[in-house]
Parts: structure tokens; C-alpha cells; sequence
């Protein structure tokens, strides 16, 4: 089982895919919006890859919730 270091590299490694963010920018405490400059489409995009990768379900109203890198991890983490 990844802990929270390894949900962490694989949502980076998915945030440089999906939305060309350098994966070393991308830490728990930033904002996929206001930090990373994360669309809503990509943000839509980074959470079905992850969905997949680590095989849980983000349902589609949480996913604004899920405002920091760090609050994706911790759901991951917890759902898992």
C-alpha cells in the first residue's frame, strides 16, 4: 500500500502529464487553481487518472472541495 509520499509523486507525475505543471511545483500545500494554474477541464482530467492509478472513487461534487495537493492526497490516503 503507497503511503502519502508515493500518493503524493504519482499526483505529481499526474498533474505534469495532464496539465504540463512541473511535477517538483507540485507540493501538498498548494492550490491546483490559484498555485498551479489548474483549469476546471484539467482538474476533471488529473482526478479520473488518479481514480484510476490508485483505484478509488472521487465522487464528482467532492472533487471541488479538493482544493490543495495535499487534500487529494489525504482523501486518496483514506480511501483506499
Amino acid at each position: 500500500m503507497a503511503d502519502n509520499t508515493d500518493i503524493l509523486h504519482t499526483i505529481a507525475k499526474i498533474v505534469e502529464e495532464v496539465a504540463g505543471v512541473d511535477s517538483a511545483e507540485v507540493t501538498t500545500e498548494k492550490s491546483f487553481t490559484d498555485d498551479l494554474d489548474i483549469d476546471s477541464l484539467s482538474m476533471v482530467e488529473i482526478t479520473v487518472v488518479a481514480e484510476d492509478r490508485f483505484a478509488v472513487k472521487i465522487p464528482d461534487d467532492l472533487v471541488t472541495e479538493l482544493r490543495t495537493v495535499g487534500d487529494v492526497v489525504s482523501y486518496i490516503a483514506d480511501h483506499r
